[in-house]
């Protein structure tokens, strides 16, 4: 016996029962025993979405049943086979309230397979229907095992702020299912921000990482891997200072999709929210971003020196004295303008002013994280001291 189900009629609803063997629902494999005489059945096959199938490695058998569920009720079945061997399964179909076509062999059969919803071949030789099922089969449509893969979303989470972070930002963080952030920047609003993440602390310390870098890379790409929406919150913009094209390059090599999200870099914000602008219209017309993680070289301080412009250096509190004599000794002048702001942009942002000469000394009030300033527009907020006051909402230099 070879039943053919079409997926509109495979609603799962009621137990057909063939003979005393026991029962398995549709799916699951049944082996199929008996005597020969019988009807021919082997093994059951669930294909979801499409047609049924129940015919494999033919046995021949005496009785079985076969545990599948359908509504029976005002379905039309076409039983094909001899008459003789198909009685009994029609009196049993017809007993369900099902509508009955009957064809002896395939020619009358594939006349009307197009009306029925059901096929049941029913002949002591089902080899004769073969062209019949596989009129009836439907294509399958079987889904290819999962390869989903993730992302991963370098953020710039500005200065500190939470409302400097951009719209984008927040949106990623909204999606987001893994979050790996670093120290800096809004991490503390990650329970709201990404409220359904899994929130990983790649934080650094100057001297003391909890990961290293390539242990923070391989953890990323091993989450994208699983299909995890991936995010790597930094502080600032992931593109400054912050190791971010060695992130886009470990994901890429990894064939990752990943994309950027730039930030506010502290380098700006910061001086700004101090009411220090990095360029000002008769003052200079330049500036120069430099890292203070390592000490500067000589070379570098008489380029720096000789440049002009401003000087912002980022994570420069722990090489500030060196930073500081190497300027002196390549001929900066001491009374060169200076500034230091820590925290900037949050609700405890501090700001001192001092000469070069005393830059130094004034950093000993101050801790990480801060944004060093060098060059005649760290004086400009001072200038304004004397002047009209500020009308706008909120005054520059509050914090200054």
């Amino acid at each position: 016996m070879v039943l053919v189900f079409h997926p509109a009629d495979s609603k799962i609803s009621r137990r057909l029962t063939f003979g005393p063997k026991p029962s398995y629902s549709a799916g699951n494999i049944c082996d199929t025993y008996g005597k020969s005489g019988g009807p021919t059945l082997g093994r059951t096959h669930t294909f979801q979405g499409a047609s049924h199938v129940i015919q494999e490695k033919p046995a021949r058998i005496e009785a079985v049943m076969i545990g599948i569920d359908l509504e029976l009720s005002q379905c039309m079945v076409l039983i094909a086979g001899s008459l003789s061997a198909s009685s009994t399964t029609a009196e049993r179909f017809r007993a369900e309230g099902c509508t009955l076509l009957f064809a002896e062999d395939a020619p009358q059969a594939l006349e009307q397979l197009g009306q029925a919803g059901l096929l049941v071949i029913c002949d002591p030789d089902p080899q004769r229907f073969e062209q019949v099922v596989a009129a009836a089969k439907v294509p399958v449509l079987r889904a290819a095992p999962s390869t989903a893969t993730g992302s991963i979303t370098l953020l710039g989470g500005g200065p500190g702020a939470l409302d400097l972070m951009t719209l984008r930002g927040v949106r990623a963080l909204a999606e987001a299912q893994v979050v790996f952030a670093d120290r800096l920047g809004p991490s503390e609003h990650l329970s709201v921000l990404a409220p359904h993440a899994k929130i990983i602390d790649a934080g650094k310390l100057p001297g003391h990482h909890k990961l290293t870098q390539r242990q923070i890379e391989a953890m990323m790409i091993e989450a994208a891997q699983a299909g995890a929406k991936v995010v790597r919150l930094k502080g600032g913009d992931p593109f400054v200072f912050g190791r971010g094209f060695e992130e886009v390059a470990a994901a890429t090599a990894a064939k990752i999709p990943v994309s950027v999200i730039p930030g506010l870099s502290s380098c700006i914000t910061v001086p700004a929210a101090a009411g220090i602008p990095v360029t000002a219209r008769g003052v200079n017309t330049m500036f120069t971003v430099v890292s203070g993680h390592d000490p500067l070289t000589t070379g570098q301080l008489e380029h720096l020196a000789k440049l002009g412009g401003t000087i912002v250096i980022l994570m420069g509190m722990g090489t500030i004295e060196q930073t500081v004599s190497g300027l002196l000794q390549v001929g900066m002048p001491a009374d060169m303008p200076c500034a230091i702001v820590q925290s900037g942009t949050t609700q405890v942002q501090s700001t001192s002013h001092a000469p070069l000469s005393k830059l130094a000394a004034a950093a000993r009030s101050h801790s990480n994280p801060a944004v060093i300033v060098i060059g005649e527009v760290a004086d400009l907020p001072q200038s304004l001291l004397n002047a009209a006051p500020h009308t706008s909402a909120e005054p520059i230099l509050e914090n200054a």
